[in-house]
């Protein structure tokens, strides 16, 4: 038998917010089809997590957030970056910031944003998570 490896830190907190997606009907019929990964990078925290979406099922993983250069080295091959401290990620998650919020973030450079398509489909998960069935893409 393999050991798992543990999740901690900010990915840890990421992957208990996106594991229940694992036995919801809803995001396994929307997202059957769909493979990408989006690196969570914040800039104040010593790990990034990776969000791998394969098929309907939702996995995360760590990556050491130093030296910087390590995560532009292992570019692996992630189709969506967000990048910000790590108490905009909780609002961000915990819905307390809007989606005209982010963008006024993004416009001031408090938020870096790279493959908007695959971020927006994480916004997607996240609502789908807090009960709301329908959200336009």
């Amino acid at each position: 038998t393999q050991k798992k490896k543990r999740i901690r830190g900010f990915p840890g907190v990421v992957k208990g917010q996106l594991e229940p997606l694992n036995s919801n009907d809803y995001f396994k019929k929307k997202f059957k089809n769909d493979q990408f990964k989006i690196l969570l990078n914040p800039n104040d925290g010593k790990l990034a997590a990776i969000v791998i979406v394969d098929n309907g099922s939702v996995d995360v993983d760590m990556i050491k957030n130093e030296p910087r250069e390590n995560i532009k080295k292992k570019k692996l091959s992630w189709k969506g970056k967000l990048e910000t401290s790590t108490p905009m990620f909780l609002n961000i998650a915990m819905g307390k910031l809007s989606k005209g919020g982010i963008i006024k973030m993004v416009l001031l450079r408090k938020i870096k944003l790279r493959g908007i398509r695959n971020l927006l489909k994480l916004l997607k998960m996240f609502d789908i998570l807090s009960g709301i069935p329908e959200f336009i893409i």
